[in-house]
């Protein structure tokens, strides 16, 4: 019944997750105000920012993230509230939204699927989600894009906390693989994840997707992206 719902609204509302505003009709996870004063990357619009160049050394076709990554950052709360209090909702709601801002500028010209990076199964099944898969969801309900799960990582890894971008890079190798490279071949895909650190993680699974798949081009997506450590 419409009043009940009304009434549950007006005990317990839905509130901003980056400002803890109650929420109005039409605003979803985070009020307009914070949502106009989020700040952008916009590496997608610039080619020679040093990240896109960055990546573009490591033979990745485009770069985009939606707002930088300050651990105390209030935007970054969007991020810490998805991943350690599981509210994937978030996710999936700011990758629509980051699509759909997307769409003008031809990101998503020619990429044929979407691969988020992957978990391994019981960080997975203990965290109850992969952020990175609901991201992807919330691109392909905007996009029509289809979402892939060939991208794997067979074996648990040491976490990449505290460690500085050479340790990262070496605790990343090798450690996701592919599961059907024909699915690839010839394809452009796009691997996203929700926060880009040093960029080893992405990295790690685009030399995975062409170590498999040598014809296959590889853009990256995040939601977020901090200034890289060295």
């Amino acid at each position: 019944m419409s009043w009940l719902a009304d009434l549950s609204l007006m005990l317990f509302p839905d509130t901003c997750q980056v400002c803890g505003d109650a929420l109005v009709d039409g605003e979803e996870v985070m009020c307009l105000r914070c949502d106009m004063r989020m700040p952008r990357c916009n590496y997608h619009l610039h080619p020679l920012h040093p990240v896109s160049v960055r990546f573009a050394a490591f033979k990745v076709a485009r770069i985009a993230a939606m707002f930088p990554y300050m651990r105390h950052n209030e935007y970054a709360r969007l991020i810490q509230k998805s991943k350690y209090n599981g509210h994937p909702q978030i996710d999936r709601m700011l990758a629509g939204k980051f699509a759909r801002e997307l769409l003008p500028s031809g990101f998503f010209s020619g990429i044929d699927l979407i691969l988020p990076v992957p978990m391994h199964f019981w960080k997975q099944a203990m965290r109850g989600f992969n952020q990175a898969a609901e991201i992807a969801r919330g691109i392909s309900a905007v996009t029509g894009l289809p979402v892939s799960d060939n991208l794997v990582l067979p074996r648990r890894h040491a976490t990449q906390t505290r460690r500085n971008a050479s340790q990262r890079m070496a605790n990343a190798k090798g450690r996701f693989s592919v599961v059907y490279p024909h699915e690839l071949e010839g394809r452009h895909v796009l691997i996203v994840d929700d926060v880009i650190t040093t960029g080893a993680t992405i990295l790690a699974c685009a030399d995975a997707v062409r170590e498999a798949a040598p014809t296959a081009t590889v853009s990256v997506l995040a939601l977020s992206a901090t200034r890289f450590r060295e």
